[in-house]
């Protein structure tokens, strides 16, 4: 067996403000083996500042694993372990390549085309006029379910839009979610918990930083609001940490982010502890390619579950991939008749 890697950075249509600043790129790389004249391709989603895996040496460590792909996979997964994107793109890539077409990893009726995958509707940060434009074309959409990303603008301005939602759909009819992304301090997040639960909110990601498990701990325990863990996973890696983390905090939720979590394997180790703590759990893309989202669609799926995932963001860049994955009236789909990218594999291999 081959192995090579590429660098592949996408742009964003839009620049796109999150707690941490306005994104307007989003570097990636490709993993392709190549046996016996058959392709299979992975994606490692490296998410800079965000991912565990975001130091120096990364390439370094592709040029390893390419060196040594043909040791045992799990050998190699074990070994990669400080290294969550490159073990899913490593996963995806093995898959891919065993598979009798290279981009269905996962057969299922979503793969089939019989079953679609109910999503949330994604709102970026911005300017309030801009935010709003977006809740509305959300709705028209036919979205359920609306997450907003909040704690980049003036917190009065992002309640007085949240309202202005619920003035016009009570939650029987938009399940509305929030995602801090840990921009609130220990000393004020309870008293906006309680400000944001008046708007019968289901839940918000994140709303400290991570690696503040005492405050976390007790904000789960007073919060009037249903908290989701997510950066708070990344970088714990050891299964008995994980099950450490999630008894203590004892989360309503937590989110997984197979590029930031270990892939399949550390994501299905994670749902395994929450089932066991009775948490609640959903499954998030981080900004991949339609290559990574396609894998964590299709893997999603075979999950069943019946809350609304977050995979919907293929249509942010304006040079991803053609693919037969489609976002429509709240749902992903994938159009088992449709094309992948033309010669998508053999490009990246150039």
């Amino acid at each position: 067996m081959k192995a090579r890697y590429k660098k592949y950075d996408l742009n964003f249509k839009r620049p796109s403000g999150t707690s941490r600043g306005v994104l307007r790129t989003k570097e990636t790389w490709f993993l392709i083996l190549e046996e016996d004249g058959r392709f299979g391709i992975g994606e490692c989603g490296l998410f800079r500042g965000l991912s565990h895996d975001d130091v120096s040496g990364y390439e370094e460590q592709l040029n390893w694993l390419v060196a040594n792909i043909n040791t045992d996979k799990k050998a190699l997964l074990t070994a990669l372990n400080q290294y969550p994107s490159i073990q899913f793109g490593l996963e995806q890539a093995a898959l891919s390549l065993t598979s009798e077409n290279p981009f269905e990893l996962f057969p299922s009726d979503f793969t089939k085309s019989e079953r679609p995958t109910e999503i949330n509707g994604l709102i970026w940060m911005g300017e309030p006029g801009y935010m709003h434009e977006q809740i509305q074309q959300k709705i028209e959409e036919g979205f359920r379910c609306i997450k907003m990303k909040i704690g980049a603008i003036d917190f009065d301005a992002e309640v007085n839009l949240l309202e202005s939602i619920r003035k016009k759909f009570d939650k029987d009819k938009i399940e509305l979610r929030v995602d801090a992304n840990g921009a609130f301090s220990p000393d004020a997040a309870l008293g906006k918990l309680k400000l944001l639960s008046q708007l019968d909110l289901h839940s918000i990601e994140q709303p400290i930083k991570q690696g503040q498990q005492e405050y976390m701990k007790t904000l789960c325990e007073n919060t009037p609001l249903a908290i989701a863990l997510d950066e708070e996973l990344i970088g714990v890696t050891d299964f008995t940490e994980k099950e450490e983390l999630l008894k203590r905090i004892n989360p309503q939720y937590i989110i997984l982010k197979p590029s930031l979590v270990g892939g399949f394997q550390g994501s299905e180790e994670w749902i395994a502890i929450a089932k066991k703590y009775n948490i609640g759990w959903w499954v998030t893309s981080a900004l991949e390619s339609n290559v990574g989202l396609n894998a964590i669609a299709q893997w999603t799926a075979t999950l069943n579950n019946p809350l609304p995932q977050g995979l919907g963001t293929g249509g942010l860049f304006t040079n991803n991939f053609d693919s037969p994955l489609t976002v429509s009236n709240g749902g992903i789909y994938y159009d088992k008749n449709a094309l992948w990218q033309e010669h998508l594999i053999e490009d990246l291999c150039i």
